[in-house]
């Protein structure tokens, strides 16, 4: 078969005229010949697969440099690395889902129209930190009060001191109070007092070398639990005896979990399980997730570092949960098993039940 004119092989790679010419000056898809006299771009049929290939990939929403290493690769690595793209995409998605949700919400309940009545209810609480059985210091920072529950973990020299600063940035809003039609603005301002808190902490360096903190934090108004997560604390919910995990770990294992390049077992032995991808610190992402949560009486809520979640089974935590009925009974007896598995991590645990 001769070769094709731009227009030819445009309808049957079904890419525009004006695609092709653009992806033939960024070195994409040139063309197997350009006619000396005339100019006119000329392609071989057998330039059509990578077309089509183009032409799929930009349907996806691939950016064009990312769609110019795919096609590179060999088939196998190509999927692999389409396979990494579309696990970034759905991830960034459920946060816009998330955010977009939050919003609706917030926006309903300064509604009157929309507002459901809802009858107050209060929480009872406890917060325990232990050092473990490895660690010299405990760099974890665990607190409850009526407004405020909240786990954050330091790394770094002077790691103990950032999330105690963290914290301590967010119990103003005890003391303020929590106006529920204006809750996602105070939520901001209280993530950025503590990230600034944070920043005088560390003074220089990155959280390697300074000092750096996740935080997980709940603030109570009356029926809901606004949530703020940052890092590899987690935030569980048991609700009718089961148990959800409500946070994401922000870690890079975590993030090559969801582009599929890393199975959930694997990560439990990769040597880069706690290098975090996000954290209240210099020279690491300092994006939250905001989320609501709609109490309910008898719901309890579990917020722990991952001196616990790293080391003891999702099911042992549950079964402590669900059989405790106190919540500082719970908290020690989650400690004592972390304690009891090596204690190789500080261990915090905030446990608080919803009472009516």
């Amino acid at each position: 078969m001769g070769l094709l004119t731009i227009g030819a092989f445009a309808k049957a790679s079904r890419l525009s005229p004006k695609a092709l010419r653009l992806y033939d000056e960024l070195g994409l898809l040139a063309p197997a010949r350009v006619d000396p006299v005339t100019g006119y771009r000329l392609y071989a049929a057998e330039q059509l697969d990578q077309a089509r290939l183009v032409a799929w990939l930009r349907r996806l929403g691939m950016p064009l440099a990312r769609i110019q290493h795919v096609c590179t690769l060999d088939a196998g690595r190509a999927a692999q690395e389409i396979r990494a793209y579309w696990g970034q995409v759905e991830t960034d998605t459920a946060a816009r889902r998330d955010l977009a949700a939050f919003l609706i919400d917030h926006l309903s309940r300064k509604d009157p129209a929309m507002a459901p009545t809802v009858k107050p209810l209060e929480i009872r609480y406890a917060a325990l930190s232990d050092a473990g059985l490895v660690r010299e210091s405990n760099q974890d920072t665990a607190y409850a009060g009526p407004a405020l529950l909240a786990v954050a973990d330091g790394c770094g020299s002077t790691g103990a001191t950032a999330s105690a600063a963290a914290v301590e940035a967010l119990k103003r809003l005890e003391a303020d109070g929590i106006p529920a039609g204006n809750l996602l603005n105070v939520l901001e301002d209280a993530v950025d007092r503590a990230r600034q808190a944070v920043y005088a902490a560390a003074g220089t360096g990155t959280c390697a070398e300074g000092a750096g903190t996740t935080l997980t934090a709940m603030l109570w108004t009356g029926s809901q639990m606004a949530l703020v997560h940052i890092g590899d604390c987690r935030a569980h919910l048991l609700r009718d005896g089961r148990l959800f995990q409500i946070t994401h770990d922000h870690t890079v294992v975590q993030s090559m979990i969801d582009e599929g390049r890393l199975s959930p077992e694997e990560a439990v032995s990769h040597p880069q399980r706690a290098l975090l991808a996000r954290a209240l610190g210099l020279g690491s992402d300092g994006t939250p997730d905001l989320r609501l949560h709609d109490a309910q009486p008898n719901d309890r809520y579990l917020l722990c570092s991952d001196g616990l979640s790293g080391v003891v089974p999702t099911e042992a935590i549950r079964d402590v949960l669900a059989g405790t009925p106190e919540p500082e009974q719970a908290a020690r007896e989650l400690i004592a098993l972390a304690n009891a598995s090596g204690g190789p991590d500080n261990v915090s645990c905030v446990v608080a039940d919803v009472v009516g």
